[in-house]
């Protein structure tokens, strides 16, 4: 019998180590990557990159110079993080997400962070000239406020912090002035018995509203919030008409949901160049 490949023994040495510092910032609630590469004796870009994955694994938060612990007494996990995790696949989940809004369109969006990355390309495509988006998003609002053809109307309710957003019944009464062609959800946790939940009844509650006034629903959610059961349930299985998320789904779920009628989509891997945008001032902003 052959021994491991040295790749694959790197591997495994790379997976003990993460697995040490994971339970070191656990125990002590924070870390130094200096302190951490020379413990170990590696580089601190190796360090870095052993972060980078844990953060991704929601084991610990990178901060500038090392690694704090979680709070676990919170519910869910703040913007800041949140923003942070799976960059790529909100990428290229919101490029597909944008393609299937058409111009004079309502549309809904909640305020997670693929909603951001929805709102980021739709801001990059050209020619909108009647789009109108509705959201408790302060960052969604934000980055589509003054975009030449996009009107943004706001639900009005409590701000949280956590995910900067406005919760609340104040702006139940918009949906019943307008129609919405379609909403895009994100979701903490998605699964075949559940639907799709959230950490929160707050925003659950609101994500219902949006739920019952779209004539479609969208839910935009990468692998990691797949075979997952977060507080609240806001739409059932049978209320979602399109999944889109990345190639690392889980293949048993997916067919599940394609045999229940839902059409689920796969966005591979994207190649292409970082998006693009242009702030009021000329300024270009690469987003990755």
């Amino acid at each position: 019998m052959t021994g491991p490949t040295r790749a694959s023994q790197g591997d495994v040495f790379a997976r003990e180590r993460q697995e040490h510092i994971a339970r070191i910032v656990e125990e002590h609630g924070r870390a130094r990557v200096t302190e951490l590469a020379a413990q170990f004796g590696v580089s601190g870009v190796t360090i870095r990159k052993d972060l980078v994955v844990l953060e991704a694994e929601h084991r610990l938060m990178r901060t500038h110079g090392g690694a704090l612990a979680f709070d676990r007494s919170r519910p869910e996990l703040s913007w800041e993080i949140r923003e942070r995790l799976q960059t790529d696949q909100k990428l290229w989940i919101g490029a597909a997400a944008a393609e299937l809004v058409h111009d004079g369109e309502s549309i809904v969006m909640d305020a997670s962070t693929t909603a951001l990355s929805v709102a980021r390309h739709l801001k990059a495509r050209v020619g909108w000239s009647q789009l109108t988006v509705v959201t408790n998003g302060l960052r969604i609002a934000s980055e589509l406020a003054g975009h030449t053809g996009i009107t943004v109307l706001m639900l009005g309710g409590r701000v949280r912090w956590e995910a900067l957003s406005l919760v609340g019944q104040l702006g139940d009464g918009l949906f019943s002035r307008i129609n919405v062609q379609k909403a895009f959800l994100g979701a903490a946790g998605f699964t075949v018995e559940s639907g799709l939940s959230d950490a929160t009844d707050e925003e659950a509650q609101i994500k219902r509203s949006m739920v019952a006034a779209a004539r479609e629903v969208i839910a935009i959610v990468d692998h990691t919030k797949w075979e997952r059961t977060a507080f609240a349930t806001f739409c059932p299985t049978d209320k979602i008409d399109v999944v889109l998320t990345d190639d690392a789904a889980p293949a048993a779920m997916v067919q599940e949901l394609t045999d229940r009628g839902v059409d689920v989509r796969l966005v591979a891997a994207d190649q292409a160049a970082p998006l693009k945008t242009t702030n009021r001032s000329g300024a270009t902003r690469s987003y990755r």
